[in-house]
Order: C-alpha cells, then sequence, then structure tokens
C-alpha cells in the first residue's frame, strides 16, 4: 500500500513538473516571440494578465467540481489543457491566437495544482500531508528553474519550439495518469448533493480586510502587484536595454529561480527564528524597494544577474515570512487564511501585469520604479500597522517579548 502512494504521489510530482516546466518555458521567450508580431509591452502585459485572471476565476471551480466528481477526471483535464495551449502558442501566426492559448491555459491548466493538492490531502494522513505538499511544492520549484534555461536554448533553435516540445512532454504524464493512476476520492465522500459551483470568493475576501490578517492580505497584494512588475516584462526590458535574447535572459531567470530555491529552503526560516516575522518583513521590504532601483542601473551581463538576484533574494523570502505571519494571526481557520491570501496574491498578477506593460512603453524604467516606490510605501505602512497589530495582539513570532513594542528599523 505504502509503494503504491509513493507510486501516485510520484506520477502527481511528474506531472506538475511537465505543467511548470512549459510554464517556464515561456518566460523568456514572450518578448521576443511578442515582437515578431509587431507587439508592445501593454500587449505582453495583457497576455500575462490575461493568464492570471482566468486562473483567478477557474481554480477555485475546478476544486470545488473536483470534490463532487473526483480528481482523477480534472488532472486529466488540467494536463490536457496544458498541452493544447502551449501546442496553439506553438503554432500561433498572430496575436489573437496568442491571446486564445494564454486564456485556455488559465482556464484548464489551472484545474492541475488545486486537484492534485486535494489528491494528496485524499491520500496521506496527518503525518504525512506535509511533505506530500513539499513533493508539490518541490516539483513547482524543479520546473520554475529548468524552464527558462531549457526554454532559452531551445528557442535559439526556433522561436516556436519549446512550445512544441511542451505540448510533446505533456503526452507521458497524460498516459501516466490514465493507465496508472487511480481516483483518490471514493464516490462516498464527494459532495455530490452541492447545487452551487464556488468561485471566488468576493464577498469573505472583502469581509476579510477588516478582520486580524486584513493588512497583511493588503501586504500580500501589494507585493503580488510590485514581483509582477519585475516578471511580466523582465525579458522584453534585458532585450530592449541591452539586445540580450531568449538563451540569456533563460540563464539568469534559471540562475535566480536556484537562489530563490535555496532562500526560502535554508534561510527563511532560520532569519525568521532570529528576528522574528513583523521585523523580517520590514527589513525585506526594505531591500526589496533598493533592489527595483538596483535594476534600472546595471550595465552589462553581470550587473543584470546581480541585481536581478538581488531582487529575488529578498522577495524569495518575503512571501513565505508574510505567509506565515498570516497563518498565525488568523481566527477563522488555517486553510480559510491561505485561500485568501492566495487570492489576494492572485489579483496582484492580474493588475501587475497590465501596469507594467502600460509603463514599459510609456518609459522602459517605470515598472521597476513604480515597484520601488510600492515596495516603500508597504514598509512605511508595515511600521504603522504590523506595529498596531503587535500591541493589540501580543503575538509576534521568534521573539514575541522583545516585538510587543515598536521596534527601530
Amino acid at each position: 500500500m505504502q509503494q503504491l502512494k509513493q507510486r501516485n504521489i510520484a506520477i502527481l510530482f511528474f506531472t506538475l513538473v511537465i505543467d511548470m516546466l512549459g510554464f517556464g518555458m515561456i518566460i523568456p521567450i514572450f518578448p521576443t516571440y511578442i515582437t515578431s508580431f509587431g507587439a508592445s509591452g501593454r500587449t505582453l502585459g495583457l497576455l500575462v494578465a490575461i493568464y492570471g485572471l482566468a486562473q483567478f476565476i477557474f481554480s477555485p471551480i475546478w476544486g470545488d467540481l473536483s470534490d463532487r466528481y473526483g480528481r482523477k477526471p480534472f488532472l486529466l483535464l488540467g494536463t490536457l489543457g496544458n498541452a493544447l495551449a502551449q501546442l496553439l502558442l506553438g503554432l500561433a501566426n498572430s496575436l489573437w491566437m496568442l491571446f486564445v492559448a494564454r486564456a485556455l491555459a488559465g482556464v484548464l491548466a489551472s484545474a492541475a495544482l488545486p486537484t492534485a493538492m486535494a489528491y494528496v490531502s485524499d491520500s496521506t494522513d496527518t503525518e504525512d500531508r506535509s511533505s506530500g505538499m513539499g513533493l508539490i511544492g518541490a516539483a513547482m520549484g524543479v520546473g520554475m528553474i529548468l524552464g527558462p534555461g531549457l526554454g532559452g536554448w531551445l528557442a535559439d533553435i526556433a522561436l516556436p519550439l519549446p512550445f512544441l516540445v511542451a505540448a510533446v512532454s505533456s503526452l507521458p504524464a497524460l498516459a501516466l495518469i490514465v493507465l496508472l493512476l487511480p481516483e483518490s476520492l471514493p464516490e462516498s465522500q464527494r459532495n455530490i448533493e452541492k447545487q452551487r459551483v464556488r468561485g471566488p470568493q468576493f464577498k469573505r475576501m472583502w469581509n476579510a480586510l477588516f478582520g486580524p490578517i486584513g493588512f497583511l492580505l493588503v501586504l500580500a497584494l501589494m507585493m503580488s502587484f510590485a514581483m509582477t512588475n519585475f516578471e511580466s516584462v523582465f525579458g522584453m526590458y534585458a532585450l530592449e536595454r541591452y539586445g540580450y535574447g531568449p538563451k540569456r535572459v533563460g540563464i539568469i531567470l534559471m540562475v535566480i529561480g536556484v537562489i530563490s530555491a535555496l532562500m526560502q529552503g535554508l534561510a527563511t526560516g532560520a532569519l525568521t527564528k532570529h528576528w522574528g516575522e513583523v521585523r523580517l518583513i520590514r527589513i525585506l521590504l526594505v531591500g526589496g524597494a533598493l533592489a527595483f532601483l538596483l535594476l534600472t542601473t546595471p550595465q552589462g551581463f553581470w550587473g543584470l544577474l546581480l541585481a536581478s538576484s538581488f531582487f529575488i533574494l529578498t522577495n524569495a523570502m518575503l512571501r513565505p515570512a508574510i505567509s506565515s505571519l498570516t497563518s498565525r494571526r488568523a481566527e477563522s481557520g488555517q486553510g480559510v487564511a491561505m485561500g485568501l491570501s492566495n487570492s489576494f496574491m492572485s489579483l496582484g498578477r492580474i493588475f501587475g501585469p497590465i501596469w507594467a506593460g502600460f509603463a514599459f512603453d510609456f518609459r522602459m524604467n517605470l515598472p521597476y520604479l513604480t515597484g520601488a516606490l510600492l515596495t516603500s510605501a508597504a514598509w512605511i505602512a508595515s511600521l504603522i500597522w504590523l506595529t498596531h497589530q503587535e500591541a493589540e495582539s501580543g503575538r509576534e513570532g521568534g521573539m514575541a517579548g522583545a516585538e510587543l513594542a515598536p521596534q527601530p528599523d
């Protein structure tokens, strides 16, 4: 039985690696790809945003439907959707086809992740669940680390090639799900009596803003918005300012992906214990604002690599620190709090790219200057609101007694 569980988790791991590999491949390629269609930064921003919008709307719907009809159909749907979207991107000969492909990816491919997480919950007991979820996170990390480098290398041969390789790579995952992966949710445990499918919980999101984690949700939104000001136009920025094509951009993104994974795994926990979440968040916000400014100044490959790595280093630790503090201050359950936090981050991933694309067309450095301004504003707000919450709740991570009063940074 244990071997079967490990085999099933391994299939999920492989499936998510393939999905995220395809996602990672397109990041360094898109700027060069869309310019071949005569598109600008605003088009790039909208292409990124339409994926985030579709994902925001449909992820909770697929999760809800998988509670009613089982996990396996929606794992298949997500994997097949990823393959079709990648194929359409590779065959595209006009901008409208790119938009259709990105929307299709957001609608269908978004079924894979929430369903995979639900599958792990079905298949593991409480003691093993965290390790199973950790493997899912690792799969996403592997795909995002290897994807940009592989995509940049393949694009050097032919621009559409990475999309076609990503589409073909989904076929083994589909075969494994069909032939070897059993259904994890028995019919007796399905919520078939529900009449209404749940989409985004806008009312719950609004009400949560006035609760104990309200400021942290706003902070998650601001940081997600700022982060997408880096991600969505980085490839075009490197192309326009330095003339770097997909191969060099892919190398940079692969290096900073490794740094992000290492910092999240090795440094975040230790620094949180030493400083506590509130102080660490404040320090990282200052570092993030400085990193945005550095991105506007470097000259040459190594300067851009160092500035980008410093930016990712601060953000790789900031997001888990915010999530950790949100989890500890939640009063309505951990799952609800994390779901709300993810929803607010999704909003940032929708509106951030739209702004970044329009700002880039106006002035190349403007998305990064906007990011610096927004991160600085978040730091100032944290000095007021996080201190206020400390005094009210009397709770703080790692250094509770020392953090009850306002602390200078």
